[in-house]
């Protein structure tokens, strides 16, 4: 398969009339952005029943968040039907993370946002709130678009640098929000917030929220992930020595010549671009722990051909796919294509789904590419289009 890589467009409305290019120079990262019917019409891709339904699963991350006698509570999921029949009419919060795992429709909302990269996106959160509900002033350490979906929702922002929080609550409130603007949002309305910009939602009435958050991680997490990446690598060989070895009066101390000679050592542990390349690819396409696959029912390599050949394939929601040349990177494992594999495999990891006309007879004779693929179908990783 030889694919024309087109670059992916967004709908005219979603930026506020802005291009992507325009939107990443202006604003990403830096300044607030409120766009009014971002998404025309947008009522939301479920309902509050089935979100609360979504959130008894078992594998599913979900929070209740209530504010009472002036103090926050927070609930952790799974959920018993039951508590919902109890909560108040007021002041409260479901949130309910990574919809996207589980629901097409929410898979094809993210894509949408593909004008950031994939390797940034962490997942699609679903709130629903009855009046005056919220999760309180606080602020986020990465980016995210805040998409209204049923009702109303009055957003508060400040660009304070006053991040103070409330001692001993479960959630991070700021102890001393400073309203600079404010909006209240409807159906198809979205508001852009930079990380670290203090906002603080109240539902008008019955409303809910979709919140599409990107990741951000730690300097810290990620020199920490890296070097135990590299730990699987180092092959360093001799042994400390010493022929030059000199009395030195305290027996205790580390001497100098020991600090000299072992910094020669460490300094032989040297990394490429490419180990940063592969090193990411591997940590940001890792599942995270609550997340598990379906493996699908064992089918032969011929049946699978077959299929591939009349349905195409579409990425598990769960499921993510990155590359770097020939480097692919299916949910944290790493596998090193072929330069014939690079288009067919590039326009899965971008689109997320091959139709059939992507299968000709060339892509169907290649057995190194089905096996791989099947390998990836039976995991659960991904399946057959109309499965």
């Amino acid at each position: 398969m030889k694919k024309q890589q087109q670059p992916h467009t967004i709908p005219l409305t979603l930026l506020g009339g802005l291009s992507a290019e325009q939107f990443l120079a202006e604003y990403w990262q830096k300044k607030p952005l409120l766009i009014r019917q971002a998404i025309p019409g947008f009522n939301g891709l479920l309902s509050p029943n089935e979100l609360a339904g979504l959130s008894c699963e078992e594998e599913v991350q979900a929070r209740l968040v209530l504010f009472q006698g002036e103090q926050w509570h927070v609930e952790n999921g799974p959920f018993e039907e039951e508590r919902f029949a109890s909560l108040p009419e007021r002041d409260w919060t479901l949130l309910v993370q990574g919809v996207n795992h589980y629901l097409p429709e929410a898979e094809e909302l993210l894509q949408q946002f593909s004008f950031v990269p994939y390797a940034r996106l962490d997942d699609l959160m679903v709130s629903f709130a009855p009046d005056e509900g919220g999760v309180g002033p606080h602020f986020d350490s990465y980016d995210v678009f805040l998409l209204q979906a049923e009702g109303k929702r009055l957003w508060r922002i400040s660009e304070q640098d006053d991040l103070s929080l409330v001692e001993g609550a479960p959630l991070r409130i700021l102890q001393n929000f400073n309203t600079e603007q404010e909006w209240v949002l409807e159906p198809g309305d979205m508001l852009y917030l930079p990380p670290h910009v203090a906002h603080w939602g109240i539902a008008v009435g019955n409303a809910m929220t979709y919140s599409i958050g990107f990741r951000a991680p730690a300097a810290q997490e990620l020199g920490s992930v890296f070097l135990d990446y590299l730990q699987d690598k180092l092959n360093l060989s001799g042994m400390y020595t010493d022929p030059d070895l000199q009395y030195q009066p305290h027996p205790a101390e580390i001497g100098s010549g020991m600090l000299d000679k072992v910094g020669t050592m460490l300094d032989k542990i040297r990394w490429q671009r490419e180990d940063i390349a592969v090193f990411l690819g591997r940590y940001l396409s890792e599942p995270k722990l609550h997340i598990l696959f379906d493996e699908n029912e064992d089918i032969s390599l011929k049946q699978f051909t077959q299929q591939l050949a009349r349905h195409g394939i579409v990425l598990s929601g769960k499921s993510q796919m990155l590359f770097h040349g020939r480097q692919f990177f299916m949910n944290g494992e790493q596998w090193t294509a072929g330069e014939q594999h690079q288009d067919i495999l590039i326009a899965l990891a971008d689109d997320r789904q091959l139709n059939a006309t992507c299968f000709d007879a060339t892509v169907l004779q290649d057995t190194v590419l089905l096996h791989k693929l099947r390998e990836w179908y039976l995991a659960g990783y991904l399946y057959l289009m109309d499965e």
